[in-house]
């Protein structure tokens, strides 16, 4: 979507005030630890961009809230993989050798919108040492949301999700069906297999070139339970800016998907055995 688009999508400017005021109505509250997936142009046109969408964010919040943006740089996975911006295969091994090491303060986040991107580098904000699943936090808990994030399964326990779970957290999509916590449930429900991703690190200073255990995500998985989810009514449906805004539970959604992932495989593996 265009500036362009983003104009003709509001009857007036959007404001770091008006969007606070939306997000109030919608439900969030001081103290809420919130993981935020945003859309830059479905907002509307918003006078002082990006920077007054994560001011806005932080007035709703308040500083005994947190604030939650995944932050990932799949961009550093080995380029034998890539399927989206593939090389030619001649590249590849320059690409291993020379590719940079991730630093949570200068690798820029890919695929995750401007907002994200610019929440990065936001002064206060933390952001978790992980090669290509990095979340970034600011507020009272961002300490503890990013710290000691596990190379392996790195959205799985452990990971800034479940601390996010942990905490309580609640989900906030602003003009995207974008939800990073289901990946948290796909783990937890035994449903994805395991692969090994590999990139590079920093390890006291040094670059090295490491390999892990991931499991294999699947977001074309997602919108039967997210139907089925905002069907019980837990999901509160809004509009922030101009953009349709969910706001839930992050505990509740990963749990009903977690539910719903076994029930789903319980009966595929009911109906196989019916057929022998």
């Amino acid at each position: 979507m265009t500036e362009a688009d983003a104009i003709a999508r509001a009857d007036a400017p959007r404001t770091r005030q008006t969007l606070a005021a939306d997000l109030r109505a919608l439900g969030v509250q001081p103290g809420d630890v919130l993981i935020v997936h945003v859309s830059l142009s479905r907002l509307g046109w918003v006078a002082g961009g990006p920077v007054a969408v994560i001011q806005a964010l932080q007035d709703a919040v308040t500083p005994l809230g947190t604030l939650v943006m995944p932050t990932f740089t799949l961009q550093l996975t080995d380029p034998a993989g890539w399927r989206r911006f593939a090389v030619p295969q001649a590249w590849w091994e320059t690409i291993r050798a020379e590719m940079s090491a991730f630093d949570p303060a200068l690798t820029p986040s890919r695929g995750v919108g401007q907002v994200a991107e610019l929440f990065r580098t936001f002064p206060d904000v933390r952001r978790s040492d992980h090669p290509h699943s990095s979340f970034a936090a600011w507020g009272r808990h961002a300490e503890v949301i990013t710290s000691a994030h596990p190379l392996s399964f790195s959205l799985c326990d452990g990971s800034p999700l479940a601390h996010v779970y942990d905490l309580n957290g609640k989900v906030l999509l602003l003009g995207t069906e974008v939800n990073t916590s289901l990946h948290l449930a796909e783990v937890r429900a035994g449903q994805r297999p395991t692969v090994q991703f590999s990139g590079p690190i920093l390890d006291h200073g040094q670059r090295r070139w490491v390999t892990f255990d991931e499991a294999d995500y699947n977001e074309e998985s997602f919108p039967p339970v997210k139907a089925a989810f905002e069907a019980t009514g837990a999901v509160t449906v809004g509009t922030v800016g101009s953009a349709t805004a969910k706001f839930m539970s992050q505990r509740e959604v990963v749990d009903f998907a977690v539910r719903w992932w076994r029930d789903a495989a319980a009966a595929d593996q009911d109906g196989a055995s019916s057929i022998h």
